[in-house]
């Protein structure tokens, strides 16, 4: 049984979490800029970017390129912290992760590269992104090309989902409540499609010693 005074507790940071996410929203692309960083590196605000970039964008339709692009440069900048920390520390960093799925990370990151980042990035919660990013930097995944994959996949989610704010407003937060794993699914599967085609090219061109 749970002790009345550790949910209370839970309650309440919740509560201020939520609090803050308000508040920073209130400063528009530079609060989402805060709000995707301290999601991606520190503290899960409620709702995170996604529901703030949504809200945002359907208030602000023309705003919703810089929404999608300060979302971007938050996640990425967080995400990195995570990296670098995770580079430091070693094998240390994935002690919570299970000894298969730190092989299968470590096997998709050798295998796929940056794609093996920029595919996930795109994904919403709940997938469980932040031990991708770990064990990048566990197994030295380049910076930059971690950087990149992380920019590309990111950008692609939150324009996603300004889309869907500027077509269905307000209702797209009740799209993706209901339907938001379906939906976003099927874009991520065709923006997926464009970058592994795009990632295939420029490998096929580089082993041909092509000039890019």
């Amino acid at each position: 049984m749970i002790d009345p005074a550790f949910a209370l507790a839970l309650f309440k940071i919740a509560d201020r979490l939520a609090q803050l996410g308000e508040w920073l929203m209130a400063f528009g692309a530079l609060g989402l800029f805060g709000i995707s960083l301290l999601d991606s590196a520190f503290v899960p605000l409620p709702g995170g970017p996604d529901f703030a970039m949504i809200a945002l964008s359907a208030r602000t339709p023309a705003w919703m390129p810089v929404y999608a692009f300060a979302a971007t440069a938050g996640s990425t900048v967080g995400c990195t912290f995570l990296y670098l920390a995770a580079r430091r520390a070693g094998s240390r960093a994935l002690n919570r992760v299970g000894p298969e799925r730190r092989e299968r990370i470590e096997t998709l990151l050798g295998r796929y590269d940056m794609l093996a980042v920029a595919v996930p990035a795109i994904l919403p919660p709940p997938f469980p992104f932040k031990a991708l990013i770990l064990g990048a930097g566990v197994f030295r995944l380049k910076i930059l090309r971690f950087i990149i994959a992380i920019f590309v996949g990111r950008m692609a989610r939150f324009l996603i989902e300004g889309w869907l704010a500027v077509r269905f407003g307000e209702d797209a937060r009740r799209l993706i409540a209901q339907h938001g794993v379906k939906v976003l699914i099927v874009l991520v599967a065709i923006s997926a499609l464009g970058l592994g085609w795009r990632y295939y090219r420029l490998r096929t061109l580089r082993s041909r010693g092509l000039k890019i």
